[in-house]
């Protein structure tokens, strides 16, 4: 399966966006889809994932409560809901997928798509 992220841009502290995990060639319901997050010179950070169905959603600790991950199985997208933004979001947003198994941490995703910068200005 293909992954494309998108819809990372500026904006000020305390504004919203919202990004998109568009998936293609394959069946995008068998797939679990996580975010992660990476700053230059730094581990890449655990977003969210959702399960396959969208029936169960994790969240990393810095994010819980500010983000809201889900999906459409229909047009084979996961979006990832930022709202709250603080200058400390700024960095390059990861989406992935697994085919299967259920640990959903980076080192078990097994698709990766390129990430979309996002910017958040003070």
């Amino acid at each position: 399966v293909q992954l494309q992220a998108s819809g990372g841009g500026l904006v000020q502290a305390g504004g919203s966006l919202r990004l998109s995990c568009a998936a293609s060639g394959g069946t995008f319901s068998y797939y679990a889809i996580g975010w992660f997050r990476q700053a230059p010179g730094k581990e890449r950070e655990f977003v969210a994932t959702i399960s396959r169905g969208g029936g169960t959603t994790y969240y990393g600790d810095s994010v819980k409560g500010r983000f809201t991950i889900s999906r459409d199985n229909a047009k084979n997208t996961v979006y990832l809901q930022m709202n709250s933004l603080k200058p400390e979001d700024t960095v390059v947003y990861y989406c992935a997928a697994q085919r299967y198994g259920t640990n959903w941490s980076e080192g078990h995703m097994d698709y990766w798509g390129k990430g979309t910068l996002v910017t958040v200005s003070s």
